[in-house]
């Protein structure tokens, strides 16, 4: 009997998943213990570290809506090189800041890591490779990313108070980065074809042409429909609570926990995305996406009443793993809504446009965290701000039309 050969795309996996586990440890979870540390080490307001965060966020979406060109042309390994680069030098500079507005340049320098190696990146990358089983090659290549707020993040404290800030992130920046340009250079290609193969290993296709979307030009019929903006606003405004209150999380446990406490509130915060990302995955087949959407922002509205109480360090750990069965789910559902309402043929172009819209949005909630936090003197403010937001969003996503289109050109 004839053994099945081993498929290179999954080496491919494992480098995404590398690349995740540092890219998200350390440029999306690990904002978190950066803006509670610059406020501690130079006594700067919330608002004045949020901001800089704020464009962060702007500029790494831009970005992603053209990375696709860019690792069209140049590959994944040198994107993913350039990208490490300038992840790398951003946490250093990070570290040697002396006045708030060093941190937008140092944030800036980050943003064209960031934008070219998070969750756009993933996709782009395993897409040649895989068809059939796509979407286990990509859910493993997000565990990675998971983890990185499990395991890269929570050991950023230590890591501080062991070494000092400057020096902590300079090393976490060049050794984690450095493990990913070894991955990216010995393991990521352009695609199966360069290997005699096609997608999931099956013989390549000489005649295969490149797909087009004949779609691309009809995002504006979309942006005309209630059906897309009941997708897209609610997951908008739920992002920008959740990635809000994930900025500041540190800040908000540590008057409670302690540093020790707020490192181990990172990691539950985190490790419980991953199950509720996999106990979503198994049910939302035979549910309403939309309401298992709503549930989600529920659930974290729960978790954020609890933190705004801090009655207990129970309470606050309790809050967090409320708070954190939601934070995979946001990225992860306004897909499977848009695969069930629109035609399959359009769903490329319209996730993209989605993913867009939400991160453009959630890069202004730390700014509003902190800008309410500063006013009022406390985070309970900004933590009910945000419930407001995830309420808002939890009625919202209801009252879509709820129904699968079969044609190009649903109603609104």
């Amino acid at each position: 009997m004839r053994r099945a050969r081993y498929f290179y795309g999954w080496n491919v996996v494992g480098a995404t998943f590398v690349m995740a586990l540092f890219s998200f440890g350390l440029g999306f979870y690990g904002i978190t213990v950066y803006v509670a540390t610059l406020q501690r080490l130079h006594g700067w307001s919330a608002a004045a570290v949020s901001a800089p965060v704020t464009i962060y966020y702007v500029v790494g979406a831009l970005l992603t809506m053209a990375v696709g060109s860019v690792y069209e042309r140049f590959g994944p390994r040198v994107v993913v090189v350039v990208g490490s680069v300038a992840m790398a030098a951003g946490l250093t500079a990070l570290g040697v800041v002396t006045r708030p507005w060093q941190l937008y340049p140092a944030f800036v320098v980050m943003a064209l890591g960031w934008g070219s190696m998070s969750g756009a990146a993933i996709n782009i990358i395993l897409a040649p490779w895989w068809e059939r089983r796509r979407g286990l090659a990509v859910s493993i290549a997000f565990n990675g990313a998971t983890l990185g707020g499990v395991i890269v993040t929570p050991m950023l404290i230590p890591l501080i108070a062991a070494l000092g800030f400057r020096q902590a992130l300079a090393s976490a920046g060049i050794g984690s980065f450095m493990v990913v340009i070894a991955t990216a250079l010995i393991a990521m290609r352009r695609g199966p074809r360069a290997l005699g193969l096609g997608p999931d290993g099956a013989p390549a296709a000489p005649d295969a042409a490149p797909r087009v979307d004949r779609h691309r030009g009809a995002r504006g019929d979309a942006l005309a429909t209630w059906r897309f903006w009941s997708v897209s606003i609610p997951f908008a405004l739920g992002l920008a609570a959740q990635v809000g209150v994930l900025t500041h999380l540190v800040s908000v446990v540590a008057p409670v926990l302690g540093a020790a406490g707020a490192a181990r509130a990172i990691g539950i915060t985190t490790a419980t995305a991953l199950i509720g990302r996999l106990v979503t995955g198994v049910v939302v087949d035979r549910v309403n996406p939309r309401a298992a959407a709503s549930v989600t922002l529920l659930v974290q509205m729960l978790g954020l009443a609890l933190l705004s109480a801090a009655s207990s360090a129970s309470a606050v750990y309790a809050g967090c793993v409320l708070f954190g069965l939601g934070v995979g789910n946001l990225t992860t559902l306004p897909g499977l809504i848009l695969s069930v309402e629109w035609p399959r043929e359009r769903f490329a172009a319209l996730v993209g446009l989605a993913v867009g819209i939400n991160q453009l949005t959630f890069a202004f909630g730390p700014s509003l965290v902190g800008v309410v936090r500063d006013h009022a003197g406390s985070y309970s403010l900004a933590l009910g701000a945000c419930m407001g937001l995830q309420g808002v969003a939890a009625t919202m996503i209801l009252l879509g039309p709820g129904r699968r289109a079969t044609d190009a050109s649903p109603a609104p």
